[in-house]
């Protein structure tokens, strides 16, 4: 066969070398498996969120989870030095691997909450599920996917026939072979699937599921890219505000008419089916008390994992949808035109610069600059002579001198102490829900001590969206309760 035609196909179309040499300096999967940190990144997320059915985590409980990986690691693989193997703090290799370049996290604010959240991406999914199928397998099979693939062709020649006569005819032998079955239990004869087969179809199961699962992560990642280029359009637009409005319709449209719109939105109807849920829920149960195969655990609420990953891509689209009635609703952009011209001029710079950082530097107006070291300044300087007014002018008002030791002293190592005791690490709560457990003792004076507390560990975050009352007995007369109204107050402790 001439070295141009392999099967019937030109060579060029099935080996690609500029393709495969791009998808190789910038897929991140492929990065992922070049990476020197690529077992540890696979094992861990690959355990946690895969193996582990998670969806989105906040950052607190992947990076406990982490520092305990790494703790085992650093024990059970010492370096030749004896220093630790892997070095850095858990939240350190978490934004290392959510940044551009890595791509294996995916690290955001979900609405509503104040903790960041990470989730794995399509491209760690795809560079894990390789690496899962370098595993050697004690039984492959092979019967239930010769059936899929006839079945699959079946509705395939028979869904797009528009013959009556011939589709009748197809009708007619699912009939008779239903008919058949039918008789044969009547007569008491009943066909049951043996052991081989029934591990066969399970395994075909398992697998399909999962990657089910792992495909709504590339669909959700799809639509949110079309969602970035639309308000990337919005951004660099300089056209009318109806040519726009006539564009971004457009292409939320083609998102819904597409192929990858239409499937998605089949399958999220499917699930939205009350009656298919529980068939699907009924065959799950049935199938896990089977005693011929070990059932798998992650199998069993397939379908609520399902149903949580196609929400999450429902939610990026109707993100998409939201963009268009915020732009609709944008009253500032008929006011203040100047305002968003200068807006959406930074941000088309920064689209354009955005492939192609610039170097910072430091630019100055003068040749050179004033530097002043320590040691210049001189051993001793004469102090300057200053003038003091040694009299004092006799007082007339009569103060009351026992004010001076009724002042409250706000010990803040107390507060401190109480705030660890209430708050375990890398967690967070209410500075009401700490008062509930420790009251206030000392008044208005203790709450302005909690939230000037400055330590490593503790931080006082103030939200102006919520609110947070205090009740506390006045120190000065206990049958007296005030009340303090302040922003919502949150305590973390790292």
């Amino acid at each position: 066969m001439p070295r141009e035609l392999v099967g019937g196909v030109p060579y060029a179309l099935l080996v690609d070398y500029p393709t495969i040499a791009a998808l190789r300096d910038r897929h991140p999967a492929w990065r992922l498996l070049r990476a020197g940190n690529a077992v540890l990144i696979l094992s861990f997320l690959g355990g946690f969120f895969v193996e582990g059915n998670r969806g989105a985590c906040p950052a607190s409980e992947l990076a406990a989870a982490l520092d305990d990986q790494l703790h085992a690691l650093n024990a059970e693989i010492p370096t030749d030095g004896g220093e630790p193997r892997f070095p850095k703090e858990p939240r350190a290799y978490l934004e290392d691997w959510a940044t551009t370049e890595s791509a294996c996290l995916r690290r955001f604010y979900p609405p509503g909450d104040d903790e960041v959240h990470y989730e794995v991406t399509a491209a760690f999914e795809k560079a894990y599920s390789w690496v899962m199928t370098l595993q050697g397998r004690a039984f492959v099979g092979t019967e239930s996917r010769l059936h899929t693939v006839v079945e699959l062709l079946r509705q395939i020649v028979h869904g797009t026939e528009e013959e009556p006569e011939v589709r009748l005819a197809e009708l007619r032998r699912r009939r008779d072979e239903i008919d058949a079955e039918i008789a044969a239990v009547e007569s008491g004869v009943v066909t049951v699937l043996d052991a081989t087969a029934v591990r066969d179809r399970y395994q075909q199961l398992s697998a399909t599921a999962r990657e089910l699962l792992s495909d709504f992560r590339e669909v959700e990642e799809n639509f949110r890219r079309l969602d970035r280029a639309a308000r990337e359009k919005i951004a660099a637009w300089d056209g009318s505000k109806g040519e726009l409005l006539a564009d971004l319709v457009g292409s939320r449209s083609q998102i819904a008419g597409s192929d990858q719109g239409r499937s998605f939105q089949s399958f999220y109807d499917f699930l939205l089916s009350e009656s298919r849920q529980a068939e699907l829920n009924d065959l799950l149960a049935k199938v896990s008390t089977l005693d011929t195969i070990e059932a798998d655990r992650r199998i069993r609420g397939i379908h609520n994992d399902w149903s949580e990953a196609a929400d999450r891509a429902q939610r990026t689209v109707r993100q998409i949808s939201e963009q268009l009635r915020r732009f609709l609703d944008d009253q500032v952009w008929l006011e203040n035109r100047r305002v968003l011209d200068l807006v959406r001029a930074v941000e088309s710079v920064a689209l354009e610069l955005r492939g192609n950082p610039p170097d910072f530097g430091l630019e100055v107006d003068q040749a050179g600059i004033e530097i002043a070291l320590p040691f210049e300044r001189p051993l001793y300087q004469t102090p300057t002579a200053v003038a003091v007014e040694s009299e004092i002018a006799t007082g007339t008002e009569e103060v009351d001198a026992d004010l001076l030791f009724t002042q409250n002293f706000i010990d803040q190592t107390r507060l401190v102490d109480i705030l660890r005791t209430v708050l375990p690490e890398n967690s967070s709560a209410l500075l009401s829900d700490i008062a509930a457990i420790h009251p206030i003792e000392q008044g208005a004076a203790e709450i302005v001590g909690y939230l000037a507390l400055d330590d490593e560990d503790l931080t006082i975050e103030m939200d102006d969206t919520g609110e947070t009352v205090l009740e506390y007995t006045d120190p000065a007369d206990p049958d007296v309760t005030k009340r303090a109204r302040l922003p919502k107050v949150t305590v973390r402790r790292r």
